[in-house]
């Protein structure tokens, strides 16, 4: 299966460090965090990897450019303004219609068993299925019923519960839900999939972090340091 990975966004978040790389390409110790996302997908035996750069897309291609580590990797300049859904979209063509693929974003490491979600994902065979994790607060809810995704509420500030932790596996008939450069995947195509129960939930006890900011990188950055990668298998 391939794996498309979004990396094209500008990460404001993280300033210090993207007014010079894009936000994937920021280290943690002492690697890009796009190395790590790849090698949680290498670890499960997922080689093929597309790469939706934007943002300084120069900069993850010179970095690639001759790796031996990553030698299955395509990096397309999907636009440095296009959204998470737009994205997706450009890669339409690199995906045939019958096939089933990865997309997460550049920015989050997980230790879900990858396996265990192709599984979930054939056995239930719908358009869509989520990595569910628990959150931090400032991130945003699912509301989960059985398997079925009920709500997709993104980036609500008070609830706890389920959250958004990427990891998704999609197949072909996600961009139909998608309409342009500028459709966000998060909310439109999201909240279609929940209306049409065509988006399933996989809950993921485990660890999930996203590097959202300055003091999320400094986190991370420990754990390598003292080599505790919790997302590794």
């Amino acid at each position: 299966m391939k794996v498309i990975i979004l990396a094209g966004g500008l990460g404001t978040r993280l300033a210090e460090y993207t007014h010079s790389v894009p936000k994937p390409m920021v280290e943690i110790g002492g690697e890009p965090i796009l190395s790590h996302i790849m090698r949680i997908f290498k670890s499960y035996n997922f080689n093929e990897f597309i790469i939706a750069a934007g943002y300084k897309n120069e900069v993850i291609s010179k970095y690639y450019k001759n790796s031996n580590e990553f030698k299955n990797l395509k990096i397309i300049d999907t636009g440095q303004d296009t959204m998470t859904g737009g994205r997706i979209l450009r890669l339409k063509s690199l995906i045939s219609e019958d096939e089933n693929f990865f997309m997460t974003y550049g920015d989050g490491l997980c230790n879900v068993n990858l396996d265990k979600l192709k599984e979930f994902h054939l056995k239930n065979n719908k358009i869509a299925t989520i990595t569910a994790v628990h959150p931090p607060v400032r991130f945003g809810e699912l509301e989960i019923e059985d398997i079925k995704v009920k709500k997709f509420e993104e980036k609500s500030q008070a609830k706890a519960g389920w959250i958004n932790g990427g990891f998704f596996i999609l197949n072909y008939k996600i961009f139909s839900y998608i309409k342009n450069d500028s459709t966000l995947f998060e909310r439109e195509p999201m909240e279609r999939l929940t209306q049409k129960e065509n988006l399933v939930a996989f809950k993921h006890e485990g660890f999930w972090k996203c590097m959202d900011n300055l003091r999320d990188k400094i986190i991370l950055d420990e754990l390598c340091k003292n080599n505790n990668l919790l997302w590794k298998k």
